[in-house]
């Protein structure tokens, strides 16, 4: 870190983490898991539209990264993209406002086309910046904070998303439709600009000198190319967070699981989503910490493992009493897969080619991402949730063997350097 950034450590810790909480606020009060697809279902009937809504939130995170990482690459202060690309991910939100707010007026085909694309605004947008974004971070946080960092603002973040989503419930209960959408949307476009001034509020100075990168696209991927082909611990890495997708994406079934299963009424599927929030708001800055102090490379592999026993303990539960602890490690695993993976990604690569490893860690396990869940709703309709339950676990298992066995720490990995040496596409010390 350069002297200025470390002095203003404190200050960049505070704002950071108030963005990260504000953020919260949006993505409860506008949960692209609940409040979104629940406005869609009153345009379509479509299962497929509205399963679509969550993974294109999550493609739109993970796809774009590559496309902006020679460009952060050559920055010598990454804020100014950050928050130009930033508004892209925080201005649909009122969008959705006025769309929702349009609906008495409009054809609801349109009104449909008009949401969807305000989705893939907002999923593009947030892809757009992540690397700038997560680039920032590595340079202003030490890494022995970064762990602590990522766990303070999801915890802050899943804190605030909890009593935003509680609000929710209440707007979408209280208010007639469209009004009560229009509501939620307003709400969380507001808390979205609120989040942004925090994030505004960041310092950062500026690279003595600028940072070298590829000159071309042709140049660019070749980097890329040599990367891919020369760091084999970053391979072992990948292959670990494309398992992981299969590990973590049980979450997803565990709620419909309880009420076919078991039964289970509304008020203790709330009780549960309580649980899950609870543990990953108490795991998050825990396992940051600890990643910081002993690895973050472990912290992952004991986050598989933990899914792994949830997964295990949903498939013998032999009554509906045993999902409250499934709900609590399956907050605990999520809350240690992403954590560890947003501060075990920052410590590839150097200053210089960073935001290309940092690309390439989201882009190429985007395709996991998708076809996760695909496949684990074909198991649930073919086999039964305890098939897919089993594969779950399977997953969670080799994703620890993968992390203990075949990744090494990254500091500790040194990659051969070619005849001429270019900062540019080879890492000297990871």
């Amino acid at each position: 870190m350069q002297q200025e950034d470390r002095q203003q450590l404190r200050h960049n810790f505070i704002v950071n983490v108030s963005d990260g909480a504000f953020f919260g606020v949006a993505m409860g009060v506008a949960s692209f898991v609940t409040v979104i697809p629940l406005f869609v279902a009153t345009l379509t009937d479509s299962t497929i539209l509205i399963g679509l809504i969550a993974s294109i939130h999550m493609l739109g995170w993970q796809l774009p990264q590559l496309l902006t990482a020679n460009r952060v690459a050559r920055l010598r202060r990454y804020r100014p993209m950050v928050l130009f690309m930033s508004l892209h991910e925080r201005l649909p939100f009122l969008g959705l406002a006025v769309v929702a707010a349009l609906v008495p007026v409009l054809d609801r085909e349109l009104v449909l086309i008009l949401t969807f694309a305000m989705l893939i605004w907002q999923a593009l947008g947030g892809g757009l910046t992540a690397t700038a974004w997560q680039a920032m971070i590595a340079k202003l946080i030490p890494t022995t904070m970064r762990g602590t960092f990522y766990g303070t603002q999801s915890a802050f973040s899943n804190l605030l998303s909890s009593g935003s989503a509680v609000l929710a419930g209440v707007l979408l209960v209280s208010l007639e439709a469209p009004t009560n959408f229009v509501a939620c949307f307003l709400i969380a476009g507001i808390a979205m600009l609120i989040s942004y001034g925090f994030l505004a509020w960041t310092r950062e100075s500026e690279a003595p000198t600028a940072p070298e990168a590829a000159q071309n696209q042709r140049d660019y991927w070749a980097a890329l190319g040599r990367i891919v082909q020369q760091d084999r611990n970053f391979n072992w890495y990948i292959a670990a967070r494309m398992l992981s997708q299969g590990a973590g994406v049980a979450l997803s079934f565990y709620t419909i699981f309880a009420v076919r299963r078991f039964e289970m009424s509304a008020e203790t599927v709330g009780v549960l989503t309580g649980i899950l929030m609870l543990s990953q708001m108490v795991a998050n800055p825990l396992l940051g910490w600890l990643g910081d102090r002993w690895s973050h490379r472990a912290m992952f592999a004991a986050g598989a493992l933990v899914a792994t026993v949830a997964a295990l303990v949903a498939i013998f539960a032999p009554n509906g009493t045993w999902l409250y602890a499934v709900f609590a490690l399956a907050g605990i695993s999520t809350a240690a897969l992403w954590t560890t993976s947003m501060a075990l990604t920052a410590e590839f690569g150097n200053d210089s080619n960073r935001p290309y490893y940092i690309g390439l860690a989201n882009t190429l396990v985007a395709p996991a991402t998708l076809v996760a869940p695909l496949i684990a709703g074909w198991l649930v309709d073919t086999s039964g949730f305890e098939t897919m339950f089993a594969v779950a676990a399977i997953c969670g298992l080799a994703t620890a063997a993968l992390t203990i066995f075949g990744l090494r720490e990254p500091s500790e990995v040194t990659i051969r350097q070619p005849a001429q040496p270019s900062i540019v596409t080879t890492p000297s010390k990871l």
